[in-house]
C-alpha cells in the first residue's frame, strides 16, 4: 500500500533569539494524512503559527525534519523550497492578500502564472471553475476593493487550489470574519475534503471550528499535548 502521509515532522524544535534565547517548539513529531482535515489548537503564543510556518517551508531555521510526500524537504535551497510550496502548498492565511491592482479572476490565477504548468487558457477555466465551487463565478471580473470580507476570502481559498496542492495550509482563515462567513469558510473546506479528497492543516483560536474538523492538534507551551 501507498505511504498515506502527505506531511510528516520528526523532532523539529525552535529558538527565538530576541532578546534571549527561548524555545518556541519543543523536539513536534505528527504526520498528516492525505484527505485529512486537521486543526492545531492553543493559546496565543503556545507555537501553533510557528509550527506552521516550518511546516509551510517558509521558515527553515529549525533543528529537526520535514517531509512533504515522504520527501525529506529540510536543508532544500530556498529556490527548490519556493518550487514545493507553489506545487504542493496552498495557503490561506487570516488577510486574503489578494492584489487590488488585478480583478478576481487575475487574482487567482497568479500562483499558477507562477507555476508555469498550465496555459493561461487552462488557467483561466480551472480559476472559473474554482470560484464557481465557491459560488464566487459571478464575481470573476470584480476587483478585490469590491467585496466583502466573506468574499475576498472565497477568493483566496479559490487562488490556494489552484495548482492542485497537495495540502491546504490555513493560518487563522476565519479569523476576520463574522460567524456567518466562518461557517461558509468551514463548510468549503468540508466539502473539498469530502469531495475532492483535499488535505487540510488549520491553525485556529475558533473551538466551535476546531471541533468539526477530523482531528484536533492541540499544542502548549511549544509542545504537542494530544
Amino acid at each position: 500500500m501507498e505511504n498515506n502521509k502527505v506531511l510528516e515532522a520528526v523532532g523539529l524544535s525552535k529558538y527565538f533569539y530576541d532578546p534571549v534565547k527561548f524555545q518556541v517548539l519543543k523536539e513536534i513529531s505528527m504526520s498528516i494524512n492525505h484527505g485529512e482535515f486537521v486543526s492545531i489548537v492553543g493559546k496565543s503564543g503556545c507555537g501553533k503559527s510557528t509550527l506552521l510556518y516550518l511546516l509551510s517551508t517558509m521558515d527553515t531555521d529549525y533543528d529537526g525534519e520535514i517531509f512533504i510526500h515522504n520527501e525529506l524537504v529540510t536543508g532544500k535551497t530556498d529556490k527548490e523550497l519556493a518550487l514545493i510550496r507553489n506545487e504542493k502548498i496552498g495557503f490561506v492565511f487570516q488577510f486574503h492578500y489578494l492584489l487590488a491592482e488585478y480583478n478576481v479572476l487575475k487574482n487567482v490565477m497568479l500562483p499558477g502564472m507562477k507555476l508555469g504548468k498550465f496555459t493561461n487558457q487552462e488557467l483561466e477555466h480551472r480559476a472559473m471553475e474554482h470560484l464557481k465551487t465557491l459560488d464566487m463565478q459571478d464575481q470573476a471580473l470584480k476587483m478585490p476593493n469590491q467585496l466583502s470580507g466573506g468574499q475576498k476570502q472565497r477568493v483566496a481559498i479559490a487562488r490556494a487550489l489552484i495548482n492542485d496542492p497537495l495540502i491546504i495550509m490555513g493560518d487563522e482563515p476565519t479569523g476576520n470574519l463574522d460567524k456567518k462567513n466562518s461557517d461558509l469558510v468551514f463548510d468549503i473546506f468540508k466539502k473539498l475534503t469530502q469531495e475532492k479528497n483535499q488535505t487540510l492543516l488549520v491553525v485556529t483560536h475558533d473551538t466551535d471550528f476546531a471541533e468539526r474538523t477530523n482531528r484536533i492538534i492541540t499544542m502548549e507551551d511549544g509542545s504537542i499535548i494530544s
